[in-house]
């Protein structure tokens, strides 16, 4: 069974879903941290060094194992070349 599928199934279950959904923005995040740096063709420790920082830190930012600041995700977007901005919309 592939990842997708698993996930699929697991998404089924009403109450995975809800704890699913309350994760959205965080996994969101993520995914936008590692398309900046793949896009910028960089390592994690290219960013680390860029940001002055370590190794390791940019590997939990990346997990979601952080908790960061706002100040933290536009260093990171500008080791990248990115420029950070927030948006927001209404919900149901």
């Amino acid at each position: 069974m592939s990842l997708k599928n698993l996930k699929q199934r697991a998404l089924q279950d009403p109450a995975v879903q809800q704890e699913y959904d309350k994760l959205a923005g965080e996994f969101r995040l993520i995914d936008q941290l590692l398309m900046m740096r793949t896009q910028a063709g960089l390592t994690q420790e290219q960013v680390a060094e860029r940001m002055q920082t370590q190794k390791s830190n940019i590997s939990r930012l990346e997990k979601g194992n952080a908790n960061p600041s706002w100040s933290t995700l536009l260093k990171y977007a500008h080791a990248c070349g990115f420029e950070l901005t927030l948006s927001s919309h209404k919900v149901n």
